[in-house]
């Protein structure tokens, strides 16, 4: 322990002399240490969960964790400003991307949880995680922390805490939120031009899957079954699914939780009767498995999604703010307009 506590120790003190992390300016804003006389697009302000921080220059060692979070910067191009990425080993196909360049050029740090020490070990000037997406009080793992060991953080948009009752996440719609990462990067990382292509392309591929949904007459509702047996963790107004359900043509059951990722109990989905249930697949629970539970749990025997079989599956990073939103837009919305004419 001894030997560990020095290492850490040195580390941090690398980090202080080396890192271009956040500090506080007299207005409580953040800037970059290290100011220097920059000229072209540096110096940048961008805002980002409510926090103002100057860029003086981007950032050359970024790690992210998660995997929609790694594929942000992938999208972007960002592959040679990352020190690395943490996700676990999730079931997505990586290679039906355009991006999926970025998992053979950027080193997968960890399948576990990101820690201060996986960072500094990175040397990490800049850490892109979110709330409940790595960054956590329990754990010590906050963008404060980070700061007071020289590394800065940038908070991913889906995951900003809004004053609500307890710790309520969402400031914005979900795929606003994605554009807003988006642009914003492209700021910090003076790539403008390639984020704002990004953003415009993502805007088109969603309206080519909304031309097909009527613009009036019922909807299919639809129903986010996350995981949980006891309950049911689903998604709320401000989760990605929430804008994937409504844009590719169905109605959101639970569109008045004004949160990201609740839990509610399986009386309320019985109460909602969705039309359509969309299974998340992801960790040790197969979207089999997900599914087979669903069909067998004797109170959901009368809900129509179940009595029908129209259970739906997505990955976890179509479902989680990711630039692979869009395409699940269109894939649900294929989904439904099947639902619709049956």
């Amino acid at each position: 322990m001894r030997t560990a506590r020095t290492a850490l120790a040195l580390l941090t003190a690398l980090a202080l002399a080396t890192g271009c992390g956040a500090k506080v300016t007299e207005g409580g804003d953040t800037e970059a240490p290290g100011k220097q006389a920059s000229s072209g697009h540096y110096p940048v302000t961008i805002e980002n969960c409510g926090v103002r921080t100057t860029y003086d220059k981007a950032p050359r060692r970024v790690v992210t964790n998660d995997v929609g979070i790694a594929e942000i910067m992938f999208a972007l191009g960002l592959e040679d400003r990352m020190a690395g990425y943490v996700a676990p080993d999730y079931r997505a196909d990586r290679e039906a991307v355009p991006w999926k360049d970025g998992y053979e050029k950027v080193k997968w740090l960890s399948k576990k949880e990101i820690t201060k020490e996986l960072v500094l070990d990175a040397k990490a000037d800049l850490v892109f995680a979110g709330w409940n997406y790595g960054f956590a009080e329990g754990r010590g793992f906050t963008p404060d922390a980070l700061k007071k060991l020289g590394v800065g953080s940038y908070v991913l948009t889906e995951s900003c805490r809004n004053g609500g009752a307890g710790r309520a996440r969402g400031v914005m719609p979900p795929l606003e939120a994605l554009y807003t990462d988006l642009t914003t990067l492209g700021k910090v990382f003076d790539v403008e031009d390639r984020a704002a292509k990004l953003v415009a392309d993502f805007k088109k591929k969603v309206a080519k899957a909304q031309a097909g949904v009527p613009a009036e007459g019922k909807r299919p509702t639809v129903f986010l079954y996350d995981d949980g047996r006891d309950k049911a963790t689903t998604s709320g107004a401000f989760a990605g699914p929430h804008d994937i359900i409504t844009k590719a043509g169905g109605d959101h059951v639970m569109k008045d939780v004004k949160d990201t990722w609740p839990s509610v109990g399986w009386e309320t989905v019985v109460e909602r009767n969705p039309d359509v249930i969309v299974i998340n697949n992801y960790g040790d629970v197969t979207a089999e498995q997900k599914k087979d539970f669903l069909k067998s749990y004797p109170p959901l025997a009368g809900v129509s999604a179940v009595k029908n079989d129209r259970i739906f599956v997505l990955d976890y990073v179509d479902l989680v703010e990711s630039p692979r939103n869009p395409a699940a837009i269109a894939a649900l919305a294929r989904y439904l307009k099947g639902v619709r004419e049956q």
